[in-house]
């Protein structure tokens, strides 16, 4: 878990347009938050006549017009969605008035509600828009907005794309790789000229991202997490935080975690903890109370997914190993 360090030093530069590398430049919108950090990073790719715009980010009026002057006189070839949570998606609809670029995306919001399970009970029937799964002890560690009004309803794509699609602009390409669990619509971009990708809120460089059932999915999260271990890539861009320069081990540390997550919910359960509510306030008593019903969808998604592999079992609320 020692590799598993988190990077909150990203200090912001709202209304400017930062190089991060030859492709690549970030403009950071004004929308911090406990679930955004310091903000959504909508990612310019391309320095040519034509750019790719991924995650333009919030309707905000102010938002707006920084990302009109900034883009201005440049032609836009794509407009890139990583998925339809309000701070990624809702700016495309303006950028796409201004550019007639067309939007490109896995599909419109998903049509879950993530506080509608019928398993979730006790503090997972409702939440605080954060996430409070902790990193090896360090206290909370706010994430991504769960409730109904954090999806983007409105937003639907011009072009669906898939797994494996790639996009041409000028001097790059962005390939397309699935990746659901956060949210079952999330998709990364890869840009292979710099072994670099954009990962959205699959994995963030300041906090883990939430996983809320019943859209998102524990074990889809987890295979799209070694997915991304398999690959080689050199820099990972989440929308939020900084870059993850050293992809390998923070990947490696950041599946463990959610295996030793796993590991302390079956213990709790062997120890007679057998609500949502008492593995939380075991393993999260360190953490604010307000964030203790967040956490619960985090316990939520695990117990599913031992629920479904035959690990667990659950009745009336209670979840018990199976024998």
């Amino acid at each position: 878990m020692n590799d598993l360090v988190f990077d909150r030093s990203l200090q912001p530069r709202y209304g400017v347009e930062e190089r991060l590398s030859p492709l690549v430049s970030r403009l950071l919108a004004p929308n911090p938050g406990p679930f955004t950090f310091q903000g959504t990073g909508v990612y310019i790719v391309g320095v040519g006549n034509t750019v790719a715009v991924i995650d333009p980010g919030p309707d905000l009026p102010n938002h707006l017009a920084v990302l009109r002057r900034v883009l201005d006189g440049r032609t836009i070839g794509h407009i890139l969605i990583t998925h339809t949570h309000r701070d990624h998606s809702p700016a495309a609809a303006a950028l796409k008035a201004w550019s007639g670029a067309k939007t490109f995306a896995f599909g419109p919001h998903p049509s879950f509600h993530p506080l509608r399970s019928s398993l979730a009970r006790g503090p997972a029937t409702t939440t605080s828009p954060a996430s409070a799964d902790a990193h090896g002890g360090g206290g909370p560690v706010p994430g991504e907005g769960v409730a109904d009004e954090s999806g983007d309803r409105d937003f639907v794509p011009d072009v669906l794309v898939r797994d494996g699609d790639v996009l041409r602009g000028d001097g790059f390409t962005l390939e397309c790789l699935y990746t659901p669990g956060h949210i079952s619509n999330h998709i990364c971009y890869a840009l292979p000229e710099e072994k670099a990708l954009f990962t959205g809120d699959h994995v963030m460089g300041w906090s883990t991202s939430i996983v809320a059932p019943p859209d998102g999915k524990m074990a889809d999260y987890i295979r799209s997490l070694e997915r991304l271990i398999a690959r080689d890539d050199a820099i990972l861009y989440p929308t939020h935080g900084s870059p993850i320069v050293k992809p390998g081990p923070f990947l490696r540390a950041s599946l463990t975690h959610r295996r030793l997550r796993e590991a302390q919910i079956r213990a709790c359960l062997a120890e007679g903890c057998d609500t949502i509510e008492a593995i939380v306030a075991r393993l999260y008593a360190d953490i604010a109370p307000n964030l203790h019903k967040a956490a619960g969808l985090m316990v939520l998604a695990h117990l599913e997914q031992m629920r479904d592999e035959g690990r667990v079992q659950e009745q009336d609320g209670r979840w018990t190993l199976s024998r």
